[in-house]
């Protein structure tokens, strides 16, 4: 009988150290797949939000995001992140690069040449949609190529409740259409069918909005360079130019010859359009000075 304690009390002893190391092999592995979660965890959100991935049994979102950031070539950058969103089956709807110029100057190097000096600063603001499944790994990629991030928000909107009023409008449109349809013919139903269907078509066309925003998500990217850009530009020296055919004495004396000349032709075509106003002012004259000597000579008579 002690035996046989002993025998039980060896086997208890033996199973429980075999359960003891089955369980401590299994809390090991659960400890580092939270490891690795949590790991996988910190690195997704060092990279992309966390509302970019989120699901969330029976809702849905509507995702948008808005990037701020500089880097270190805007047209480079752009390039990069436009090819993104085509590998990753999106599309830009918009791309505005441009140069701001700040300041221009020109500088004489030699009687023919000059050089265009422009500080400038590049930017680029786009909006691309990309799947919504893959608006995570577009975030990720857009921020590889960053020097500094000013701001990058990301947003999910909860529209379960609109696709449910959604779709209960449509089948009260569908019973308002087959309430019209019973209605005898006249102006009235005329009228009511029109505004129904006008209605039903409104309703469609918000919801295909609704279901390409569901599939696409819309990213608003702002880029700009940190520092200003130095463009050297050869170019004409116009100034040599401008006082190589400033002035040219026998052309100038020429050329005010002639116009001499035919300033006279002006001025007597002129005195020939007025002839008879001269000829009456020279009339009066005549007469003023006639009468001038005329009188003289009464007063000396009188003497």
């Amino acid at each position: 009988m002690k035996t046989t304690y002993i025998k039980l009390s060896l086997s208890a002893v033996i199973l429980l150290g075999i359960y003891s190391c089955k369980k401590g092999e299994v809390s090991a592995t659960e400890l580092a797949n939270y490891a690795t979660t949590d790991s996988a965890a910190v690195v997704v959100s060092d990279s992309i939000s966390s509302v970019a991935s989120m699901k969330v049994k029976d809702k849905q979102f509507i995702k948008t995001a808005d990037v701020n950031m500089e880097v270190k070539d805007v047209y480079n950058a752009t390039i990069a992140i436009e090819k993104s969103v085509q590998e990753l089956g999106g599309f830009v709807t918009n791309s505005n690069l441009k140069s701001n110029v700040l300041s221009e100057d020109s500088y004489n190097t030699s009687d023919q040449e000059a050089v265009l000096i422009k500080k400038y600063q590049t930017e680029n603001a786009m909006q691309v949609r990309i799947p919504t499944e893959k608006l995570g790994e577009l975030l990720t990629a857009i921020n590889s190529h960053k020097l500094f991030l000013n701001s990058r928000s990301v947003n999910a909107e909860d529209v379960t409740a609109n696709i449910k009023y959604s779709e209960l409008e449509g089948k009260r449109n569908q019973k308002t259409s087959e309430n019209i349809s019973k209605l005898k013919i006249n102006k009235d139903k005329v009228k009511l069918d029109d505004e129904n269907m006008g209605e039903s078509n409104l309703q469609k066309l918000q919801s295909m909005n609704m279901t390409d925003d569901l599939k696409y998500s819309t990213i608003d990217i702002y880029i700009k360079e940190p520092k200003l850009r130095i463009a050297e530009i050869p170019v004409t020296n116009t100034t040599s130019i401008d006082n190589k055919y400033k002035y040219n004495f026998i052309y100038d004396a020429k050329d005010a010859f002639v116009y001499g000349f035919y300033l006279i032709q002006r001025i007597i075509v002129g005195l020939i359009n007025i002839w008879p106003i001269l000829l009456i002012a020279a009339a009066v004259v005549y007469f003023l000075r006639k009468r001038r000597i005329i009188k003289p000579r009464s007063s000396n008579a009188k003497e």
